[in-house]
């Protein structure tokens, strides 16, 4: 079916050739159809050559081409001289030809709940699948003038403004009209996670748009069955009409490809995913930090695109700014120019773009550094032709030079991947030639014919300004060159204070021209061309691949892989604080079999092989867990757009790079619930992870966490403080903040009970009615109202606390925990009576108004009730040191230490529903545990070891070798920056930065940790 498209889309192209529609204004211009270009070196495609080769061409169509090809008489024959060509080039990812619009500041916009085009447009702006290149396309000669420089004779095009952008048009790079440059209306499906110049509210972050995108495939599955069903039923109610889900109709049922534009590998992966859930074919256009976990790019299976926008060299001018940058981004710089090569040694299908780089014409020079950092030239040329003519479904037509392809070429003066000696002389595209004007480089050796005799001329020098000299009376004498133009030079010298004016035209490498002598009197001058210019520089060496390995994560304290699972461990003498009923045990052992604890006791016998370690001295305790962390988060940690989000999802955002992971290892965390922000009363969905430094963002979550989702009281959630733009989004009092939550439920409710009603129909009827329309913001409700969803709710005044635990009992569920509640102390035992839970900060009051009546005695207050309670941080800092939180409650509240450690251990765990897997030192749970020098509620204490299902992820005299390693290796790149020529970034803001981490009241995308 595919070629059969292609022999149509190639029909319809011969006769337009022929034909067209506009009728002929004046004289009818008889263009040549028939030409023949002889005497070639042809690479025909990739690892394929003809030498001396000759092309025949009609109607922009090859016909032959080869050796001894027989030219009919009259045909217009060009002679290439023995140049090379090579097939046009294709960029699939480009919006040539597409109106350009200003650029949005990124930041905070004016609040407007709903789309503001008209008619029967989607819900939400950002979704302009009905959009079309073809329709938008307008030949851009300037534009095209730059893709043809650079050697491209074919485009996809498309807008790239919005989610859900519309589809792509294929285009030739003529300066022809539209009618004629359109190879093909509709191609691939153009995709982000950019919500672009759409200035709704939602989505505000990245979560966000990944629940559009999710929702909205979702619906368009949905309209089509509803208007099947309405079209064999008419009974039925019509469904809506939604020109926008009728355009992605073919994107879910698999007819159309989608081109997903991401920049960064982990943006990669989570369009990746997109694609496996709702079985889309997918092409992604990558970042050139590709080569980043490139086992995981490579399980996902797609086509990619990849930019060579390689990243500037770091500012090393200033010390200080040196010293600044982040590892990660000076590895960064120096590992991106062999991404190419290494995607192409893993297997992975690419092509390249020119997205990213400033104009097209850099390309060229970017590649060639992909080239001398590994990247095979047969391999750069396959992805500049036959791949992406490939991915745009064209193969049959373009992509190499062969009999009945587009006569779509570059002519170059040698090999272009080679170094920059070579250039491109000229473009053809469907026949048509577009020379390029590259000016003459007149350096090299000449051989001139003067009044006495013969005499060698050298001109030298920056190709810009050339300096020239020649042999005369056997002494070499400057001369000035006055001008040089492509055709033209003329040159000026003094002999015995008289000066002598010498002007030259040049055919090909011969020289014809007048000599003015002093008297007046004019003398014919000739020359040829000796040698041409030769550059003297020493190509870059090629850096090898294993100077500096790829980490995971790419950057400070990365590693090479999972650590070592011992099959046994054995811990002998150590003091354990079990959190459990045991309490504190001096003296014990722990045996430990493949990550399970397994046995505690004294005196304990090693197993065969087992890793022993001596514990005397040492203190262990359950790995800490925080409740409430923003870590790991990419690109928002709230979707702040709407009230009600629970169909976003923290777990399509984990970031596994981010160094606050290691961070927090270092302070004996294991496992982190990251939630939501507080922007809004229903938040979105939470992730409990592991803490399993290196792992990627699949690796990192706990599976066997049930899932959570996050809910808000306050002044957050009704905008009190977010300023005065912010007054209409409902709600904006505490009472209608109980009102949206009960609203919330009664529709979750209502929607529970049309799907179950549907379900019950008899299989006959259900295939004649329109089913219930799939909404994964309700979705995650009822599974509140089922007791399937446990909800973490951001709280502090008791009068909400109490509010929210009575909208609970009318709907017959339980609030899970309530975290932050500062006022927790004042309705323990109503909570208690409720079966709630409370986790806290231990001593932050007076922050804000509605912490004005926070007391450090909080947590031992509420625990006196009988409330399950924990400590949290809240905070990346302060989540490097919760076993000092925990032990102020033994200062405040007279806990004793047994009682303070579950604060941040089993306590957390009962809360995340995770207690039967960890967070105590008890037989039959995962080895999380963590080696302090003394007791873990010590102030003086610190963590020696951090262990994770019986791996070890942190230890400090390892960690203490790592940052002498770091300091070396940051040096080493230092010096190779400051020998490697080229601008630097010297904006430090632009360096990534995976340090950072969100605050709950964080409301919009300001940061990117990626």
């Amino acid at each position: 079916m595919r070629r059969l498209s292609c022999f149509f889309l190639f029909w319809a192209m011969m006769v337009s050739a022929r034909a067209q529609t506009f009728p002929v204004q004046g004289l009818q211009k008889s263009p040549v159809t028939q030409k023949a270009f002889t005497h070639a070196h042809i690479v025909v495609a990739p690892g394929k050559v003809i030498d001396d080769g000759a092309i025949l061409i009609r109607d922009g169509i090859i016909i032959a081409i080869g050796h001894g090809i027989a030219i009919p008489r009259g045909v217009t024959v060009k002679d290439l001289k023995g140049a090379w060509v090579y097939p046009g080039f294709i960029d699939a990812f480009t919006d040539y030809g597409m109106p350009q619009h200003p650029k949005i500041k990124p930041g905070p916009r004016t609040p407007q709940p709903n789309a503001l085009r008209k008619g029967a447009v989607p819900w939400n702006d950002a979704i302009k699948s009905t959009q079309s290149a073809a329709a938008l396309f307008r030949t851009a000669k300037d534009q095209a003038r730059q893709w043809r420089a650079a050697g491209f004779t074919l485009v996809q095009t498309g807008p790239r403004d919005g989610i859900f952008r519309g589809s792509g048009a294929l285009a030739l790079l003529t300066d022809g009209p539209e009618r004629d440059n359109l190879l093909q209306k509709k191609s691939l499906f153009y995709m982000s996670f950019s919500k672009g110049r759409s200035q709704q509210a939602y989505p505000t972050s990245l979560m966000g748009s990944i629940a559009l995108i999710r929702q909205t495939l979702l619906d368009a599955r949905w309209y089509k069955q509803a208007w099947q069903a309405y079209q064999r039923n008419n009974a039925q109610p019509k469904p809506e009409f939604n020109p926008a889900l009728e355009a992605l109709i073919p994107v879910v049922e698999g007819r159309q490809t989608v081109l997903f534009e991401t920049n960064n590998y982990l943006d990669a992966q989570r369009a990746a995913r997109i694609a496996d859930a709702f079985n889309l074919k997918m092409i992604i256009k990558c970042g050139t930090d590709s080569y980043k976990r490139l086992a995981d790019l490579k399980k996902t299976g797609r086509t990619i695109l990849l930019p060579l926008n390689f990243p500037p060299k770091p500012d090393v001018q200033n010390p200080d700014a040196a010293l600044d940058i982040p590892l990660g981004y000076y590895k960064f710089w120096d590992s991106a120019p062999a991404a190419p090569a290494r995607v192409s040694a893993a297997g992975i299908r690419f092509a390249f773009t020119t997205q990213g780089l400033k104009k097209p014409q850099d390309m060229l020079k970017q590649l060639r550094l992909a080239i001398r950092r590994g990247l095979n030239e047969t391999d750069a040329l396959r992805a500049l032709t036959q791949t992406p003519a490939r991915i745009l479904n064209i193969d049959a037509i373009c992509g190499a030079l062969e009999k009945g392809k587009l006569a779509n070429w570059i002519v170059s003066d040698g090999n272009l991947f080679s170094d920059d000696r070579h250039s491109i002389q000229e473009v053809v595209i469907a026949g048509h030639s577009y020379p390029q004007t590259t000016a003459f480089d007149w350096r090299g050796e000449w051989e001139l014919r003067l009044p006495r005799g013969t005499s060698p001329l050298s001109i030298k020098g920056p190709r810009a300004h050339p300096k020239a000299a020649f042999m005369a009376d056997s002494s070499r004498r400057n001369i000035r060159l006055l001008s040089a133009t492509t055709d033209q030079i003329s040159l000026s010298w003094q002999r015995h204070g008289n000066a002598y004016l010498l002007s030259l035209l040049r055919t090909d490498s011969l020289l014809n021209g007048d000599l003015l002598l002093p008297d007046g009197s004019r003398v014919a001058v000739s020359g040829k061309r000796i040698t041409p210019f030769r550059q003297k520089t020493k190509s870059p060496p090629l850096v090898p691949q294993k100077a500096y390995a790829t980490t995971l994560p790419d950057g400070a304290y990365g590693v090479s892989g999972p650590p070592e699972q011992p099959k046994y461990i054995l811990i002998r003498n150590a003091t354990l604080w079990t959190a459990a009923k045991s309490g504190i045990l001096a003296g014990y052992d722990m045996l430990i079999k493949q990550g399970i604890i397994r046995e505690i006791g004294k005196n304990i016998s090693a197993p065969r092989g087992a890793l022993v370690i001596d514990a005397t001295g040492k203190h262990i305790s359950p790995g800490i867990i925080d409740e409430h962390s923003h870590i790991a988060i990419s690109r928002g940690v709230n979707e702040a757009g709407q009230a009600v989000t629970a169909e976003v999802r923290i777990g399509d955002v984990v970031n596994p790079d981010n160094i606050q992971i290691y961070r927090q290892l270092a302070g004996g965390v294991t496992t982190s619930q990251l939630l939501h922000g507080s922007a809004n009363p229903i938040g979105g969905q939470a992730q409990v992870i592991k803490l399993r430094w290196g792992a990627n963002s699949e690796g990192l979550k706990f599976k066997a966490a049930p899932p959570t989702i996050k809910f808000a009281l306050g002044e957050n959630v009704k905008q009190s403080n977010w300023g005065d733009r912010f007054t209409s989004r409902y709600p904006q009092t505490r009472m209608g903040v109980k009102e949206i939550f009960i609203d919330a439920f009664e529709r979750a409710r209502a929607y529970g009970e049309q799907w179950k009603q549907y379900r019950v129909l008899p299989a006959s009827i259900r295939k004649r009615t329109i089913p219930p329309r799939r909404d994964l913001e309700l979705e995650a409700l009822l599974e509140v109202l089922k007791g399937e969803r446990f909800i973490h709710c951001h709280s502090y005044v008791q009068s909400e606390v109490l509010g929210l635990m009575e909208v609970a009992d009318q709907f017959g569920f339980k609030i899970g925990t309530f975290t932050h509640i500062l006022e927790g102390y004042k309705v323990a035992r109503e909570m208690a009576a409720h079966g709630t839970m409370a986790s806290t900060f231990a001593d932050w009051w007076d922050y804000k108004f509605e912490v004005y009546e926070a007391i450090p005695y909080n947590t031992a207050l509420m625990t006196s009730a009988g409330v399950v309670s924990s400590v949290n941080s809240d905070d990346a800092e302060m989540g490097r040191r919760l076993n000092q939180e925990a032990a102020k409650s033994m200062t405040y509240g007279g806990l004793s230490p047994e009682e303070a450690i579950k604060l941040v251990t089993i306590n957390p765990a009962r809360q995340l529903k995770v207690d039967t897997r960890t967070g105590s030192l008890e037989a039959g749970k995962d080895a999380d545990f963590v080696i302090w020098n003394g007791p873990p509620l010590s102030g003086y204490s610190h963590v020696l070891q951090t262990w994770i299902e019986g791996r070890k992820y942190f230890d400090r005299d390892d960690d203490l070798k790592k940052q002498k390693a770091n300091a070396r290796l940051k040096n080493m790149l230092i010096q190779k920056a400051l020998n490697t020529p080229g601008a630097a970034l010297s904006t430090p803001g632009k360096y990534p930065d995976n340090s950072k981490s969100y605050r709950c009241d964080d409301r919009f995308d300001y940061m990117s940790a990626e």
